[in-house]
């Protein structure tokens, strides 16, 4: 087989390959088992006509087109696998340009790929983050968040006023028709805690259980998104929360911990330590900044475009691909669909942009993903989206998004690499070193960035009277915006493309 690569731009080229027919024996060989299984010939068992058989039955055309089918793509592969210089990041457009029977099979494919960057050095960069500044007012308000996860709800006879919960019965009604989506009864809602309905804080504050009210509201999602509807609420509880004593009774309680002073201790030591996370997450993304600012990145259109496309159609998918809804919503927000596409094409673009310059960097790093590292992040994944890792696993696989995976890990290392090789001062400028936060070169790197951990036992099912919240019905359902456009599990589970793992012959960005 002879293959010759030519560059049509930085992100493109077309490989153009010829084969001999002796190198296609097999595949004749796989084509006429394959079709002697299909066909059924009198005088011969099914699997067992010969060749020349097919051929006068069915003629050398169909045997020939067998061929083909199956052996391009393996071709196609192979020459990839010989071109060292050159990375798929797209499906091929391939072209059969000959078929000349028993001599040689020609054909070409164009395809995108992976531009070659010329990165800033590492040890250049230099950042600056903010100070760690810790108070007591901060280290009290996790105290007082945990006293809430054991406090209990209790009935009182009085108006609503904020941080109460109370229970709500909601309707509305859009033009005197009623809105079906957005009735519910028995819901539970703290008040002044939002996202939930535009103006139904104010309309529930000062109502007394058996009490009602009308307000007017603009609808934000479902069938009658972006239209002005007439809500009722109705309150049929309220109820405050009392909260334990802080003590240390309650320390022992909550934590682990004999004494209140104990436990306010570890809590000063989880919150600094979260804002030292807080220093890594801000140090790795102005280091990112800085390295895709400083690398010029030709942009392969076909992946960002695939990419545009994704975006819209998940935004699109939400309102069961209704134009007209989804238009209304943006409309709800102030928005136009002409800015949404807008801004779709602009984040599209940086995402893969970033992802190009962080694909250079893991080649430059020589970074490498082990199976251990790989199942670390299929764990986490999994979690995240609150799915039994085998279900995960097997929905990524389905999506053929475990390539993508790989290669999200690989990015992370290479950005850990990146944040380890440059300056980062604080505010102050003093060194801040955050070795003992990178991890030992694992596959998150250590800096996924959390909330403060409460202490072992503090966990919701300690909180007694009833939960303090619910999802929100259907008919305020959260606004469409980029995040909506990500992918998810079922729908490839990571933000790429497709790339496998270890393989030239991958595919997306």
């Amino acid at each position: 087989m002879k293959s010759t690569v030519e560059r049509l731009s930085p992100t493109r080229v077309r490989i153009a390959v010829e084969v001999p027919f002796d190198e296609l024996k097999p595949d004749f060989d796989r084509a006429y088992k394959k079709i002697a299984q299909q066909v059924n010939v009198p005088g011969f068992r099914k699997g067992k006509v010969p060749a020349r058989i097919i051929e006068a039955r069915l003629g050398r055309g169909v045997v020939l087109e067998e061929v083909v089918n199956a052996a391009v793509p393996a071709k196609y592969s192979e020459a990839i696998s010989a071109a060292d210089e050159v990375t798929p990041i797209g499906r091929p457009d391939i072209e059969v340009t000959e078929i000349a029977d028993n001599e040689r099979l020609a054909f070409t494919a164009e395809v995108d790929v992976r531009p070659d960057l010329t990165l800033p050095e590492l040890d250049s960069l230099a950042v600056t983050v903010d100070d760690v500044v810790l108070d007591d007012a901060e280290v009290d308000e996790q105290l007082q968040n945990l006293r809430a996860r054991f406090g209990t709800l209790t009935g009182v006879e009085r108006p609503a006023a904020t941080d109460d919960f109370v229970v709500i019965d909601l309707s509305a009604t859009v033009d005197g028709e009623a809105v079906e989506e957005a009735a519910t009864t028995g819901f539970s809602y703290q008040v002044g805690q939002g996202g939930l309905i535009d103006g139904i804080d104010e309309a529930i504050t000062g109502l007394s259980a058996g009490e009602e009210k009308t307000f007017p509201t603009t609808l934000v999602a479902g069938e009658f998104a972006g239209k002005d509807a007439e809500v009722t609420v109705k309150v049929t509880a309220v109820k405050e929360r009392q909260l334990p004593e802080a003590d240390d009774e309650f320390a022992q309680l909550a934590s682990e911990f004999d004494t209140l002073d104990e436990l306010m201790a570890d809590l000063r030591e989880r919150l600094g330590r979260v804002k030292r996370m807080e220093q890594v997450a801000e140090a790795r993304d102005k280091i990112l900044d800085a390295i895709v600012d400083g690398t010029e990145v030709p942009l392969p259109e076909s992946i960002v475009q695939a990419e545009v496309d994704s975006r819209l159609h998940d935004a699109v998918h939400a309102f069961d691909h209704d134009e007209e809804r989804f238009e209304a919503q943006l409309a709800a927000q102030g928005s136009t669909r002409e800015e949404f596409d807008a801004e779709t094409r602009t984040d599209a673009e940086k995402n893969v942009r970033t992802r190009l310059v962080l694909d250079a960097l893991a080649d430059a790093e020589e970074v490498t993903v082990d199976d251990q590292e790989l199942t670390e992040r299929i764990l986490y994944q999994a979690q995240q989206y609150r799915m039994p890792p085998e279900e995960f696993v097997r929905r990524i696989q389905e999506a053929g998004q475990l390539g993508a995976i790989y290669a999200d890990v690989r990015r992370s290392k290479a950005l850990i690499a990146a944040v380890r090789a440059a300056t980062v001062t604080d505010a102050s400028g003093q060194p801040v070193d955050l070795s003992d936060l990178l991890g030992d070169d694992d596959a998150d790197g250590g800096i996924q960035v959390t909330e403060v951990p409460a202490p072992e036992d503090a966990t919701d099912e300690a909180t007694t009277g009833e939960a303090a919240t619910d999802e929100a019905p259907a008919a305020d359902e959260a606004p469409a915006t980029d995040e909506a456009a990500d992918t998810t599990a079922a729908d490839g589970a990571a933000d790429g493309a497709g790339d496998a793992p270890a393989e030239k012959a991958s595919s997306g960005a």
